[in-house]
């Protein structure tokens, strides 16, 4: 019995060579004898054209009603399904966590784990979310390779210990922790754990998967990749395939790695930019259909910066509830994200490592200095005598591509042994900036904010605030960049009176860090200013709740 699909294609295919056909007829009756043979060639070409294009419309839509089937499917490649339908697993497909009977001895209000939750800060808000942290990996069942992987660390980090319980048994999340936590384990293992079984099951059958069960979406390239390189070297380990999928670098091996054109079929996790990502849907070559495992990294960049339209697309192309997990992580979650964010979930439950406030890194000396705007210029070598004397990586952060590149020619024929990367840098040139930075050959790197989240540079000394963010957000995480992994960091900020509208947020990060605030800077004013949609500015519904804006029409008698 001949697909659905295939029937929908023949029909296309018959109406738009019954139409080229019509087309020569008419022309062959208006040319003038002679003349036909070259117009019939150009007519069978039409023809051809028209009944390809149709065909593949007709494949395009068939495949955007996948998805809404759900359910489970035969064989892929099978005669005998009326559809060709993405097989996720079955209802059980994210159930993975079985307590360890230590972790179940100790009473969720023990002294031991209170006193372990008081110290990492931990707080869990949701429905049903006393999830038990797993603080040992004795605790915690993973597949044996992924514990060969996990070897070389001692112990789970707090946003590990307390998100694997909870991702492990298929519960939406959101996860905020300071950089530098360990955020990219902490929801890549489960979703490793994920796809094992899923292969298993799908081994059983005989199913050959149409497209990725993971996908990560991260805010700049450089996140995407650093995340990529974590999960390739973890998911080694267990022969899970993985690939990260960015802009400026050409898509056709992009789309051969998406597509089941090998024996082995897709790969099983993508990491990706949303802008990517979306260019690759909207032109049929991506199929998330049966994506079941979904995290959003830097998630607050993505939802409030002008990238909602694409992560609505990426997650409306992924599974639907409930054969999807969805989980978002970042180190800042101001309340109107969270507004945003929740269209996305079902009954998550959110982690905080720290305050809930917007948070620094306590192992981070914050040094802000109130100057004049054109001053700076003049001060930055005096900072880099300071910080870079002996050769100490430092990171000096502008807010323009220009100033970026400005900084960078300035200090090269100053004799500094420096490097910018930013937007108008192409893709090779910002990742060997990047490579070259983290080996210590070259200490000194110029960066707009592209840098600024996520991105896990050792032995960063101190921050150099060039310019300040537009975001306090920004701010905090730019100043992540050191003091990593339990380390001491400095991070040093020229504010100017340009910068006044974000003095009050500034004060709030110091005073909460317990860092010096100077008197020049408490002269601007502690407000802090309302924060605006990026699409609605500070004219949408009062609480943030900016997609239930409708129109309202008005008719006139």
């Amino acid at each position: 019995m001949p697909s659905k699909r295939g029937a929908d294609e023949t029909d296309a295919e018959k109406k738009a060579r019954k139409k080229a056909k019509k087309e020569a007829k008419a022309a062959a009756a208006a040319t003038p004898e002679g003349g036909g043979a070259a117009e019939s060639d150009e007519a069978k070409k039409a023809a051809k054209k028209a009944a390809k294009k149709a065909a593949k419309k007709a494949a395009k839509k068939a495949a955007k009603a996948a998805p809404t089937t759900g359910g489970g499917a035969a064989a892929a490649g099978s005669d005998d399904d009326d559809e060709l339908v993405p097989w996720r697993g079955g209802p059980d497909a994210f159930n993975h966590y079985e307590e360890d009977p230590a972790v179940t001895a100790m009473p969720w209000d023990s002294g031991e784990l209170l006193a372990w939750r008081d110290e990492a800060t931990i707080a869990l808000f949701g429905p049903s979310c006393q999830f038990k942290a797993v603080r040992e990996f004795s605790q915690v069942k993973l597949p044996k390779e992924l514990k060969k992987a996990m070897s070389k660390f001692e112990r789970p980090t707090p946003i590990q210990a307390q998100c694997w319980p909870m991702l492990l048994a298929g519960r939406d999340m959101v996860g905020i922790a300071q950089t530098g936590s360990g955020k990219t384990l902490a929801f890549s293992v489960p979703g490793l754990v994920h796809i094992l079984q899923l292969k298993k099951k799908r081994a059983a059958v005989k199913f050959t998967a149409l497209g990725p069960d993971m996908i990560v979406v991260a805010p700049t390239r450089e996140l995407a990749l650093q995340s990529a390189v974590v999960i390739e070297e973890v998911g080694g380990h267990c022969d899970v395939r993985s690939i990260c999928v960015y802009g400026g670098v050409p898509k056709q091996p992009q789309r051969a790695a998406l597509r089941a054109s090998n024996g082995r079929g897709p790969v099983e996790v993508v990491v990706c930019t949303p802008g990517r990502m979306h260019d690759l849907l909207d032109e049929g070559t991506a199929n998330l259909s049966q994506c079941s495992f979904v995290v959003l990294d830097e998630a607050d960049r993505m939802l409030d910066l002008g990238f909602e339209k694409n992560i609505k697309a990426i997650i409306g192309a992924c599974a639907p509830y409930p054969d999807r997990l969805t989980c978002m992580f970042s180190a800042t979650w101001p309340q109107e994200v969270e507004k945003l964010a929740m269209v996305y979930f079902t009954d998550a439950v959110k982690l905080t490592i720290g305050s809930e406030d917007l948070t620094a890194n306590k192992n981070i000396t914050q040094i802000v200095e109130v100057v004049e705007e054109r001053e700076r210029e003049r001060m930055l070598p005096a900072l880099l005598k300071k910080y870079h004397s002996k050769g100490e990586k430092v990171l000096i952060f502008g807010l323009y591509k220009k100033e970026c590149a400005r900084l960078e020619t300035s200090l090269q024929y100053k004799g500094y042994n420096c490097v910018a990367i930013h937007g108008d840098k192409g893709q090779e040139a910002r990742e060997d900036a990047l490579s070259k930075f983290r080996s210590g050959e070259i200490p000194l790197l110029i960066a707009t904010d592209v840098a600024a989240r996520g991105l896990d540079i050792p032995k960063v000394e101190a921050v150099i605030n060039f310019s300040f963010p537009l975001t306090i957000e920004d701010y905090v995480h730019r100043i992540g960049r050191t003091g990593r992994a339990g380390k001491k960091g400095i991070s040093h900020t020229l504010f100017h009176s340009g910068d006044k509208p974000r003095a009050g947020e500034l004060i709030n990060v110091l005073r909460e860090a317990g860092s010096d605030v100077p008197a020049n800077l408490l002269a601007f004013g502690t407000t802090v200013k309302k924060k605006e949609h990026s699409s609605y500015g500070a004219f949408g519904p009062k609480g943030g709740e900016w997609t239930k804006k409708k129109a309202t029409k008005i008719v006139f008698d």
